[in-house]
């Protein structure tokens, strides 16, 4: 890895670390006005609502930890460090948000069927706060969401908040003109749609990452293309790309070459063909045309 890019790798961590600690307090905060709100007022919104955003707080908490562990120097056992638990806080999380789906949907139904009276203004005032923390937490991760996983999944969940926190806004609104209590819980699932459709990607790019796939956003086809078109390269087989975390991504390949006096200088050009593909990690192996078929592995 270069010294520029480990540099903005490092910048970056450092940005989305701070992004993740003030986060977290800021929503901790809140979930307890939050919560002391919906007691006073008896309203299941608010509760649920705070409940929703401390399944946040968990969330950041994983991630965070996740990016503290990826940090982590490899040992004897673990040769690549702790780096694959982003990964896995990264499905986590979207189980999590799947979980508070079913859970939005639930009570919603159940309220549709025993809409009781509460207080509109109280909850709309409550729930205003809700929006601006949610969307201030949201922009902090709106840089990294593009490059790392947990990111993307701080970015949805906050996202996704501020979407809820509307949501009961709206509804605290038009309870309090028009006494319609029903508006509450059908905005309530309108509300766990929206997040269900959000979390998808989430979940199909953790467990692609999960099973050792090739991250999205990489294409394996092109990455063949990028090393074969040096003149020196015959062919290409045995090639692997994974993700060894939600920021970095590895590669194996072995390499048939005529000869092998150039392997020094033509490997330094391949892996920094590839760095440019978002690949930090290559292992190449390089071969004569006549080794390869002795290994039974010319294709």
């Amino acid at each position: 890895m270069d010294h520029n890019h480990e540099h903005h790798h490092n910048h970056t961590i450092t940005s989305l670390n701070k992004a993740f600690i003030i986060g977290i307090g800021l929503n901790l905060a809140f979930v307890l006005i939050e919560f002391g709100a919906g007691f006073y007022f008896d309203s299941l919104g608010l509760l649920s609502d705070a409940g929703h955003n401390l399944s946040d707080v968990a969330s950041l908490v994983l991630a965070l930890l996740a990016f503290r562990l990826a940090k982590v120097k490899a040992n004897a056992q673990y040769t690549y460090g702790y780096k694959k638990s982003t990964v896995l806080v990264s499905l986590l999380n979207a189980v999590i948000l799947l979980i508070t789906v079913g859970v939005i949907f639930s009570e919603s139904i159940k309220k549709i069927e025993t809409p009781h009276p509460i207080e509109g203004n109280a909850i709309a005032w409550v729930a205003g706060v809700g929006v601006f923390i949610n969307a201030f937490t949201a922009m902090l991760f709106m840089k990294s969401k593009e490059k790392d996983l947990n990111a993307k999944g701080a970015y949805l969940h906050m996202a996704a908040d501020a979407l809820v926190s509307v949501g009961v806004l709206t509804s605290g609104i038009i309870i309090a003109h028009t006494g319609w209590y029903i508006i509450d819980p059908i905005i309530g699932m309108v509300i766990a749609i929206v997040i269900l459709i959000s979390t998808w990607n989430l979940l199909h790019d953790s467990i692609r990452l999960s099973l050792d796939g090739v991250p999205v956003g990489i294409d394996s086809t092109e990455i063949k293309k990028i090393i074969s078109v040096t003149p020196e390269v015959k062919s290409i087989h045995h090639l692997h790309i994974w993700a060894i975390s939600t920021t970095e991504n590895a590669l194996t390949a072995h390499i048939v070459v005529d000869n092998l006096n150039d392997m020094e200088k033509l490997k330094h050009q391949i892996k920094d063909e590839l760095l440019e593909a978002g690949i930090s990690h290559a292992t190449l192996e390089f071969e004569t045309g006549k080794q390869c078929c002795e290994n039974g592995n010319c294709l």
